[in-house]
């Protein structure tokens, strides 16, 4: 199966977005803080990677419902997120606090 330019082109957007929100905003990896963000209603938009647990999806889901923040579903999974971000590790959720310089939380709209 082969990506079509369109889609390409999204995921690139999105990912260069994503790091100058990592090296300008403010960001908070993890399930918890993702959690704890929300429930203190500093979170701007939530990103979440494809494979993260349905429950855990739905959790956070419900959660961003409740403070009227933005889900954005990655298109790529927990490693491909961490890598867009930066990082040697793992990404299954973050959350955006301050975007920065960048305009990730209107183009993800």
């Amino acid at each position: 199966m082969v990506a079509t330019k369109k889609t390409k082109k999204a995921v690139d957007n999105i990912n260069s977005r994503l790091q100058l929100v990592m090296r300008s905003g403010k960001v908070a990896l993890g399930y918890k803080e993702t959690l704890k963000n929300l429930r203190n209603g500093k979170a701007k938009l939530v990103i979440l990677s494809s494979n993260t647990p349905p429950l855990r999806k739905s959790e956070i889901e419900y959660y961003s419902m409740l403070a009227k923040t933005g889900v954005h579903h990655f298109a790529g999974n927990n490693n491909d997120l961490g890598t867009a971000c930066g990082k040697y590790f793992r990404v299954s959720s973050l959350v955006v606090l301050d975007a920065g310089d960048s305009d990730i939380l209107r183009s993800s709209e």
